[in-house]
């Protein structure tokens, strides 16, 4: 009787742990796919998804340098979406698609393997300081591409040089990019108003298709080392794919200064929080 009792204890042990491990990862999945979602919106009506979806995937436990990854990962349909919708305004620049390709793919390359060969201790510290540099580029991105338009303007005639630097600049964003995504399409955007472009149409199209090529050249390096976290990064995917289709349908509805400023105090606390936990 008393074998049969201990049985009996052990295998409700046994389903109760299975329970609340089944809840906590049922918990998880709701996190990512809710941070997938916002993000998603977020990035269709003003950008800064990934200020969301990255500490979302550190919140479940994922690696920091995976989750930088996987975030990478799951942000570049978007990218790839939003790029086929500006193939028509991306045609008009064919000649220069060349250039910008494989400066994508270089720099994408090169970020990407830079944080391959980082530590996780060392990465985890520059997080905080990465978030600040995304947040701030976020907030005054709108005032540096007006100090930018107004330098372009005095240089437009820069010349060979100017133009060997401007493509060197355009390497190092993309570098940024394959390091570590958040903030590239700021920076994207600031590169094309310093290099001329005026259409924004057609800036907007170059930001897309420069992110997905940095993206994707950087998730078959990640692809290759494992980095990828493939089942927490398909479920931001999912919630992003599903979050984008919904603010494609309201973002007419919402103004755009509250969405930038709920963006800029998100990148602001989820900073703040990072230095808090980094530091203290």
């Amino acid at each position: 009787a008393s074998h049969a009792h201990d049985s009996r204890f052990l295998q409700t042990g046994i389903l109760l742990l299975l329970a609340s491990r089944a809840q906590l990862v049922s918990i998880e999945w709701l996190v990512l796919f809710a941070a997938g979602f916002a993000g998603g919106m977020l990035n269709s009506i003003a950008g800064g998804g990934s200020f969301i979806t990255f500490p979302a995937l550190l919140f479940v436990g994922v690696p920091p340098v995976s989750a930088n990854a996987t975030n990478t990962f799951s942000s570049c349909s978007g990218y790839l979406s939003g790029a086929w919708a500006f193939r028509h305004e991306l045609a008009a620049h064919r000649k220069e698609l060349l250039k910008y390709t494989l400066a994508s793919l270089l720099g994408g390359a090169t970020g990407a393997w830079l944080l391959l060969q980082t530590p996780e201790n060392l990465f985890r510290e520059a997080i905080p300081w990465l978030l600040l540099f995304a947040t701030l580029l976020f907030a005054l991105g709108g005032r540096l591409n007006r100090a930018l338009k107004g330098f372009a303007s005095r240089h437009q005639h820069a010349g060979r040089a100017g133009a060997v630097l401007l493509l060197l600049l355009l390497v190092g964003v993309c570098t940024y990019g394959g390091f570590f995504n958040a903030g590239l399409g700021i920076i994207l955007l600031s590169y094309l108003v310093l290099a001329g472009q005026t259409d924004i149409n057609a800036m907007n199209g170059i930001k897309l298709l420069v992110s997905s090529l940095v993206s994707l050249i950087a998730i078959a390096l990640f692809i290759a080392e494992g980095a990828i976290a493939w089942r927490e990064g398909m479920i931001v995917l999912l919630g992003t794919v599903a979050g984008g289709y919904i603010a494609a349908h309201i973002s007419r509805q919402i103004p755009q200064m509250f969405v930038r400023g709920f963006v800029i105090l998100a990148g602001s606390l989820m900073t703040l929080w990072f230095f808090v936990i980094t530091y203290r």
